[in-house]
């Protein structure tokens, strides 16, 4: 099954983020694709060089660039980010910023669109 997955909510304060990482690497396992992350709204936030958690702590935006290290397509929305001063400098690699027709598209080239946050 391929699925796309939208992350609404921000790190650390909401267990969305959580839901989402492991949502996708159990998937994985499972031999399912996964078309897509995009992050819309407070989810931006869990894509930025910003955080500094501590050593015992999990590094949420490191997940992600892991994930996206493995070819799946990550995106920040480009609205939601400037909205709360997010650049391209300051996101993590293999991620990057676009409009919500990224969002569109995964979701018309998925079987399911999976939504963590509201």
């Amino acid at each position: 099954m391929k699925f796309s997955i939208l992350i609404l909510e921000g790190p650390y304060h909401h267990e969305a983020g959580d839901s989402a990482y492991r949502f996708v690497e159990a998937a994985l396992r499972k031999g399912h694709e996964i078309r897509g992350i995009f992050f819309y709204h407070d989810g931006v936030y869990n894509v930025t060089k910003l955080m500094e958690p501590p050593s015992d702590d999990r590094n949420i935006a490191k997940r992600w660039s892991e994930i996206g290290a493995k070819g799946i397509d990550i995106v920040v929305c480009i609205a939601a980010a400037k909205r709360r001063g997010i650049t391209p400098e300051i996101i993590v690699p293999n991620t990057r910023i676009s409009g919500l027709g990224q969002l569109l598209e995964m979701a018309v080239d998925s079987d399911r669109l999976v939504t963590f946050g509201d």
